[in-house]
C-alpha cells in the first residue's frame, strides 16, 4: 500500500498518479474535508494557474536548476489539459491577471473534482485523520495514526507547511523530515501582507494602485523587486507586490537584519516626473492625481513638506527634488508582516538535493517520498504555487506507484 499523508493539492495530485494502474492508495487528511487552501484560493476563486510559469521568480536555499526541472516535470499546457479532461473541471483563462480560474469561479469544484478522481482512481481518503508518527519497519513503513495503525510499502509526505493553520496546517511532515535525518532549510512565512508599527499610513487604508517594489536586506544578501497591485491596509501593506516581495523581510527578521523597502509609485521614473513637474500647471497635489490616486498624491506633497496649495510653479528646487524622491524612491516604513496566520506559502523546508529530482524519492529513505509546500521552494502569488504543488505531486505520486510495483514485481508479492 501507498500512504499520502495530506489531502492539499500537492497530496490530491500524489494520490491521484500513485493510484495508476489499480494500485492501492489511501490518502489521510487531519481535517474533515481537505483542499482548505484550494478553498480560500483566488478570494474562494481558485487561481489554479498562471499563465506562464516563471521558475526564476521561485525563492529557495536549493539548487535553481533543480527547481526549473521540477516545474518542467510538467508543462502548463498538460496540467491544464489533466484539469479539464481528466478532473473535469473547465478553465478560463483572465486576461486582466493572467491567471486561469475554473469557469464557474468556484474553488470547491477544483477540490471537489480531485477527490472524486482520486475516488475514481480506486484511492482510498480518510479524513479527520491525522499521522502523529512515521517509522521504518521490516516491510517499509509503520505509519501511526489518530485512528489505526498501518503498514505501507511507500510513504508521501505532503502535509504543506507552517501557512493559513486554520486551514489545517500544522507542519507535520516537516517534523516528520527532520526526525528522520533530513537537512530542512530554516522555515519563515512568505507571501504574507506586510505591517508597520504605528499604522502610519492607516488614513490611506483601502487605496490601490499598481507599483514596483524593491525589497533589500541591510547586508544586501536577500534582495527581491516585483511590479503590480499594491493595497494600503489599517496595519501596513498588502497587494500581490508587497506579498512577492515580503520574504526578504521575513528572512532579514528571523537574520536580525534590517530590509528597506522601497517604492516606486508608478510607470514614469524621476526624469519624467521633474519634468511633469516644471511644464504641468496647476496644484501640485492635482498634478499627481492625474496619475495616482487622489488621496495618496495629498499625502506624498504633505509628506514632502509642501502645502497642499502650492502650485508647480511655486515649487523650489530643492522642494521638487525632495517630491520626486518620494514618487520614485519611497522608503516604505515596514517594521514585519503578518506571519503565518496570513502568509499564502512557507518558506524553506526540505532541501532538495535530499530528494531524487526524477521521482521526489528520498536520498536518505527507500520508499519515502516529499512533494508541495514542505519542499524548499516557492514562486510569486498567481498560480505558481499551484503549478508547484501539481507537478511535485504528480511526479511524487509517479515515483511511489512505479517504485511498489517494481519491489512487488521483483518479490512477486501481489499488491498489499
Amino acid at each position: 500500500m501507498i500512504a499520502v499523508v495530506g489531502a492539499g493539492a500537492a497530496g490530491l495530485a500524489a494520490g491521484i498518479f500513485a493510484g495508476a494502474d489499480g494500485r492501492p492508495v489511501t490518502i489521510f487528511e487531519r481535517t474533515a474535508d481537505g483542499g482548505r487552501k484550494i478553498l480560500i484560493s483566488g478570494g474562494g476563486r481558485c487561481n489554479l494557474l498562471p499563465a506562464a510559469l516563471e521558475p526564476a521568480r521561485f525563492v529557495s536555499e536549493s539548487s535553481p536548476r533543480i527547481v526549473q526541472r521540477l516545474l518542467r516535470s510538467w508543462p502548463l499546457r498538460a496540467q491544464l489539459e489533466f484539469f479539464e479532461r481528466d478532473v473535469g473541471v473547465p478553465l478560463a483563462f483572465e486576461a486582466e491577471t493572467r491567471k486561469w480560474f475554473p469557469a464557474s469561479n468556484r474553488a470547491r469544484d477544483v477540490r471537489d473534482g480531485l477527490v472524486a478522481l482520486a475516488r475514481r482512481a480506486g484511492v482510498s481518503v480518510e479524513f479527520d485523520t491525522a499521522v502523529l508518527g512515521i517509522e521504518r519497519s521490516a516491510q517499509g513503513w509503520h505509519i501511526t495514526t489518530s485512528r489505526r495503525v498501518i503498514d505501507a510499502d511507500a510513504v508521501v509526505v505532503a502535509t504543506g507547511g507552517l501557512s493559513v493553520p486554520a486551514t489545517g496546517s500544522t507542519g507535520t511532515g516537516l517534523e516528520i523530515a527532520t526526525a528522520l535525518g533530513h537537512v530542512v532549510h530554516s522555515t519563515y512565512p512568505a507571501l504574507a501582507p506586510l505591517v508597520a508599527a504605528g499604522a502610519p499610513h492607516a488614513a490611506l487604508a483601502g487605496v490601490s494602485l499598481d507599483v514596483r517594489i524593491r525589497a533589500e536586506a541591510a547586508d544586501a544578501a536577500m534582495r527581491a523587486e516585483a511590479r503590480g497591485g499594491f493595497l494600503f491596509t489599517h496595519r501596513g501593506y498588502s497587494g500581490p507586490s508587497a506579498l512577492d516581495v515580503s520574504h526578504v523581510v521575513a528572512r532579514a527578521g528571523v537574520s536580525g537584519v534590517p530590509a528597506r523597502i522601497r517604492v516606486q509609485w508608478s510607470d514614469r521614473d524621476d526624469a519624467a516626473w521633474r519634468r511633469e513637474l516644471i511644464e504641468a500647471p496647476g496644484r501640485v497635489v492635482n498634478v499627481l492625481a492625474r496619475t495616482l490616486p487622489e488621496r495618496l498624491a495629498e499625502r506624498l506633497v504633505l509628506d514632502a513638506g509642501i502645502s497642499a496649495s502650492r502650485t508647480t510653479s511655486e515649487l523650489r528646487r530643492d522642494e521638487r527634488a525632495a517630491l520626486v524622491d518620494r514618487l520614485v524612491n519611497f522608503d516604505l516604513p515596514v517594521t514585519g508582516d503578518e506571519g503565518y496566520r496570513k502568509a499564502e506559502v512557507t518558506g524553506g523546508g526540505v532541501a532538495l538535493d535530499e530528494v531524487d529530482p526524477r521521482t521526489l524519492e528520498s536520498v536518505r529513505h527507500r520508499g519515502l517520498y516529499f512533494c508541495g509546500e514542505v519542499l524548499d521552494a516557492f514562486g510569486p502569488i498567481g498560480g505558481h504555487n499551484f503549478a508547484w504543488a501539481w507537478a511535485t505531486g504528480r511526479l511524487a505520486g509517479r515515483g511511489a506507484g512505479g517504485a511498489q510495483r517494481e519491489r512487488l514485481s521483483a518479490s512477486g508479492r501481489g499488491y498489499c
